[in-house]
């Protein structure tokens, strides 16, 4: 649901960061394949990570965050899509020109300036997404634009980068990856921040990727392309949101934010005029030695320990919801859990369901020395998670008495809401690449003329060839349109009927269950090549592809095992003559009841009226 804010109003501001993989046969740096699926994994690898200074000398703030966790991570290898160049055993290869080729391409159709030189950077990044600690970026077009519903959105830069890690597990003490799609080639799009509208954002957000998809540059499927939004308000602070895979809920979770930050601002003020402050943390284990609270006694069990802190003037603001089910006592959470800690438990909450009596309550008020509007945190592990957890979240407290940090946000597309990741990267993390050489763009464009995609051209050429014109804006946002123009490019048949089957056919049978994505694209070219040569009717298609044929042969045995064949010419008149009625109209019924898989209607309604003639 919409929020109904004033965004003018607010100082609403919106800047996007598209990532999209390209389809490339290769990696970026090295010659293993970029189509990773059903790949062998032949080894598993363990690592460490720790931050270290940039190019500036100093080291960033988001990495040491991540570096402090103290977490290892382990590596899924694979025999055909990961090498040393992964594990950072040896130097990247020479930059795929496939892929730099790709780049160019999209630069081109964002109106973007090329530099003449471009220098490969590695990016710090400890969260063990790269086993190297970094990941390696080129800015390869920049001061380009695109136009969306009449609006220029300036798009100040486009990076050539390597694509991250995927998260097998995700544990408190460590980090499974598949290197499989670690160093697929992928486009980093940053757009000005001049989005004034959640609504507008995820517009800006579709067409970016429709461009992407139009360039026949990306590779599709979940999880290829990415997007995510720096916004800020007044009195706020600018956040960046990750993680958006789906657009469907862009706008609501934007909105989701625009309301935490307002709701912090009011926590600041109110915080203000209680002369809140942050106490320290203090051992409180004696007091829970016989607790019957599950969740401690279990922790004093394995050596843990019980820590607490006293939120001077926090009464009822930490359980006070800021958003869509996020509260501050979520966010001093979310900090301590950075440490590895489970969680906390907060004075806000209802303390029945930890099981904490009331004399234990006392207790923690009277060695805290609480006052009627203190509040109080507290954190049970082992000691030096404990207090690091603890750390993390006081110092969140502070913050809340001051700003509206300036964080890295994760996007939760089932609460419609974010939650905190990291801190908001800086530059310290970058420095040069020096096992590659700087890239002559120049010399590759004399080789290489970039082809503009034009949106405007294609969809009236849609427009053109598909004559429902519902069915020709659908195709122009379909997964499918590459597929579509490959079969009406090498098949004589209907752009019409091809897009009906892609678009709507495919979605009634996936309705009923049939695992419609399995059909490759051979396979549909060969079902439309027997359609167009007039071996079946429209009407088999949709049955030989509930069928799901895994290769192009198999289409012929199903025509042949489900009797499919197209029934024309002499055999349909002997056929007709073979009903006995005179009824027009009941003969057409009754004929295409029993052979509507191998008659084509309009051939069957000519011969019946030729007869009856």
């Amino acid at each position: 649901m919409a929020k109904n804010f004033d965004y003018e109003k607010l100082g609403f501001k919106c800047g996007l960061e598209i990532h999209q993989r390209l389809s490339t046969k290769h990696k970026l740096f090295c010659e293993c394949l970029a189509n990773f699926f059903n790949d062998k994994q032949v080894q598993k690898i363990e690592r460490r990570q720790r931050a270290v200074a940039g190019e500036l000398g100093k080291i960033d703030k988001a990495t040491s965050f991540e570096s402090k966790k103290n977490r290892f991570f382990n590596y899924q290898v694979f025999e055909r899509s990961s090498c040393l160049v992964d594990i950072d055993e040896e130097p990247p290869h020479i930059p795929n020109i496939e892929a730099i080729r790709n780049s160019l391409s999209i630069c081109t159709s964002f109106n973007c300036e090329v530099p003449d030189e471009v220098q490969v950077m590695r990016k710090g990044v400890v969260d063990g997404s790269d086993p190297s600690a970094f990941q390696r970026t080129m800015l390869v077009g920049y001061d380009g634009k695109i136009i969306v519903e009449n609006k220029n959105i300036p798009v100040t830069t486009i990076f050539l980068e390597e694509e991250s890690s995927g998260i097998v597990k995700n544990t408190e003490e460590y980090v499974e990856y598949s290197l499989d799609r670690l160093g697929i080639p992928l486009i980093e799009i940053d757009t000005d921040p001049v989005i004034k509208t959640p609504q507008e954002a995820k517009r800006v957000s579709m067409e970016i990727g429709l461009l992407l998809r139009l360039t026949n540059t990306a590779q599709r499927g979940i999880g290829s392309i990415r997007q995510d939004v720096n916004i800020s308000i007044k009195n706020g602070s600018r956040v960046e949101i990750k993680g958006f895979q789906e657009l469907d809920s862009m706008d609501q979770i934007i909105d989701s934010e625009i309301e935490r930050q307002l709701s912090l601002t009011d926590i600041i003020s109110e915080l203000e005029e209680r002369n809140a402050k942050v106490g320290h943390a203090v051992n409180i284990t004696d007091i829970f030695n016989n607790t019957k609270a599950t969740l401690i006694a279990n922790q004093i069990k394995q050596n843990g320990v019980v820590i607490a802190a006293k939120l001077i003037g926090f009464k009822g603001i930490i359980g006070k919801e800021l958003t869509n089910d996020l509260r501050l006592g979520t966010e001093l959470s979310d900090y301590a859990k950075s440490s590895g800690v489970k969680g906390i438990i907060h004075s806000d909450e209802n303390m029945d369901k930890y099981g904490i009596t009331k004399k234990e309550l006392d207790d923690i008020s009277k060695k805290l020395e609480l006052g009627k509007n203190d509040a109080f945190i507290i954190i049970a592990e082992k000691k030096d998670k404990a207090e690091y957890g603890m750390e993390l979240a006081l110092e969140r407290a502070r913050v809340a008495m001051v700003e509206v940090p300036s964080e890295t946000r994760g996007a939760d597309s089932k609460k419609l809401n974010t939650r905190f990741l990291r801190p908001m990267p800086g530059k310290s993390r970058m420095y040069p690449e020096t096992d590659i050489l700087p890239i002559e763009m120049n010399q590759i464009l004399k080789e290489f003329k970039p082809e503009k995609t034009n949106v405007e051209s294609i969809k009236k050429t849609l427009k053109d060839e598909i004559k429902n014109q519902q069915l020709a804006e659908q195709m122009l946002w379909s997964k499918d349109l590459q597929l579509y123009r490959k079969i009406i490019n090498s098949v004589d048949v209907s752009p019409t009927v091809v897009s009906s089957i892609l678009l709507e056919k495919t979605k009634e049978l996936r309705r009923s269950g049939v695992e419609i994505e399995k059909l490759n694209e051979e396979t549909y070219l060969e079902i439309f090549k027997e359609y167009a040569n007039g071996s079946i009717v429209k009407t088999a298609i949709g049955e030989i592809m509930s069928l799901v044929p895994k290769n192009p042969d198999d289409v012929h045995k199903i025509i042949n095992d489900k009797s499919l064949h197209r029934i024309k010419g002499k055999e349909l008149e002997k056929i007709i003559k073979s009903f006995d009625t005179q009824d027009k109209a009941k003969l057409l019924k009754d004929v295409m009841s029993k052979y509507r898989m191998n008659i084509e209607g309009e051939e069957l309604n000519s011969l019946i009226n030729k007869k009856g003639s």
